[in-house]
């Protein structure tokens, strides 16, 4: 926890590389994830104490830091069996060495195991609760080109046409120019 209250004061590990040059003399600038931000947490009165000692109790943190506390519990408890199942694996198929059936697998590559399990359960922790989803319109142009046909691109185009004529953006003309022009090239 404490390495990582030091990485967090500095930018370079917390934005984004968009330039492959930048270097930490470079003074990235990023608006930080609100997880990187300390918060303060009021524990709700314990049940078991006196009465008179019910006070509530608070502490300030940054949000990564308790997600720190919850990846070095995965790591120490459950990340080392990948080893055991990798040997389990071995077992049941009766192989003496990864080396034989996965290229590059074997001796020091079958000590690192926990370190696939480690990567898995990352992945999809950060995915899960960390990373920030921003939609914009870049990405839902590309989903509309990638993802629908030419007909439902037409129907998306007709649709937002009539939304932006009904705003009183465009005028019905339009309209009818982007149907007429549809229709002449099928």
């Amino acid at each position: 926890m404490l390495l990582t209250n030091v990485l967090m004061r500095s930018d370079f590990f917390l934005c984004p590389v968009n330039d492959l040059g930048a270097n930490i003399f470079t003074g990235l600038e990023c608006t930080r994830n609100p997880v990187f931000n300390p918060k303060t947490y009021s524990l709700p009165p314990l049940f078991f104490l006196p009465p008179n000692m019910h006070q509530t109790f608070s502490f300030t943190v940054a949000p990564m830091q308790l997600h720190t506390l919850v990846l070095a519990t995965f790591a120490s408890l459950i990340a080392p069996f990948g080893g055991f199942f990798a040997s389990g694996l071995k077992r049941t198929f009766k192989i003496k060495d990864f080396g034989d059936s996965i290229p590059g697998h074997g001796g020091m590559t079958d000590r690192m195991d926990c370190q696939f399990i480690m990567g898995f359960f990352t992945y999809m922790y950060y995915h899960s609760f960390i990373a920030l989803h921003k939609v914009n319109l870049g990405s839902v142009m590309e989903m509309a080109v990638t993802g629908l046909t030419v007909e439902e691109q037409l129907e998306l185009v007709r649709g937002m046409g009539r939304y932006l004529s009904n705003q009183g953006v465009w005028g019905e003309e339009i309209i009818r120019c982007l149907d007429k022009a549809a229709q002449a090239k099928r």
